[in-house]
């Protein structure tokens, strides 16, 4: 099997959530602490064997082509007055892998699965790859995308889809998995939001995927679903009609940032994990309602 070396990373949406905040800026760049959302996700890839990073992007994002490109003028200045340790911050941005940049043609339908189509050249014959939405970070001591890799290996799958428990009252607000009969990996489908009572499982679909040369083809001449979206859930359901796809549950956490709210929460939490931090945290939490 080809080692997995390749990471697309879905950036080309608009954030229209978090308008006015997304208005000359990608929603990836906002900050959780002291970095942005995505440098989160390229850790995550890299610490996970992953050396090529492509981001599909949308026109008027080239702040986030700069933040990976290293900014000579900066490194200067910092040089100068002796901030050696966040000089070191800056310079592992542009080293951390080899990055790809890719524009999404405005004329592509909408859709979960169209960066793929972007991205799709820059993809060997034969070539299996992580696919990463842009909303989604995690917490893990073994790197969310690893498992999810080491999981498609082992079950020699065509696909991997990343699932997450969640209490089944909270089921309804997620995609979750249908699994064949005796397996609980191998699915039948993945289900859009449904009830506790409609749903096949509390097992959350979320946005990391290792996909293969022949699902990367499906996408490419998939008829659009829904409102003209090409989605890759529909993609995923009709695959595994005849492929073998997996959803092996992850050990760790999956947060989103993709409302305010959302992101707001994410942010405590990983804060939380921050030892300059945490302790703070509590503090200032305890005092705030105590008010």
């Amino acid at each position: 099997m080809t080692k997995i070396k390749k990471a697309v990373i879905a950036a080309a949406g608009y954030g229209t959530r978090f308008l006015p905040a997304t208005k000359s800026q990608p929603k990836e760049m906002l900050p959780v602490i002291d970095k942005p959302i995505i440098h989160y996700l390229v850790e995550e890839a890299v610490n996970s064997g992953i050396k090529d990073i492509i981001i599909v992007v949308r026109s008027g994002q080239v702040s986030l082509e700069d933040y990976f490109d290293s900014n000579p003028g900066l490194e200067i200045e910092l040089e100068n007055k002796g901030k050696k340790e966040l000089l070191e911050k800056v310079q592992k941005i542009h080293k951390m892998a080899n990055f790809i940049f890719v524009r999404q043609n405005s004329d592509l339908s909408y859709g979960s699965a169209t960066p793929l189509l972007s991205a799709a050249p820059v993809i060997e014959e034969g070539e299996p790859f992580v696919y990463m939405f842009g909303d989604d970070l995690t917490i893990s001591k073994n790197p969310i995308t690893k498992q999810i890799i080491d999981a498609y290996e082992k079950e020699k799958a065509d696909v991997a889809i990343g699932v997450q428990e969640v209490p089944w009252e909270d089921v309804h607000k997620y995609g979750t998995v249908r699994y064949k009969k005796g397996s609980d990996s191998e699915i039948e489908e993945a289900c859009e939001k449904l009830s506790s009572e409609e749903a096949p499982s509390n097992k959350a679909v979320f946005g990391r995927f290792v996909l293969s040369q022949s699902l990367l083809e499906e996408v490419k001449k998939a008829p659009l679903g829904k409102n003209g979206e090409l989605c890759l859930i529909s993609i995923l359901n009709n695959f595994a009609k005849k492929g073998k796809v997996i959803a092996p549950p992850i050990k760790g956490e999956w947060h989103t940032t993709g409302d305010p709210l959302s992101y707001l929460k994410t942010s405590l939490r990983f804060a939380m994990e921050r030892d300059d931090m945490k302790d703070d945290m509590k503090k200032e939490l305890k005092n705030y309602f105590k008010k």
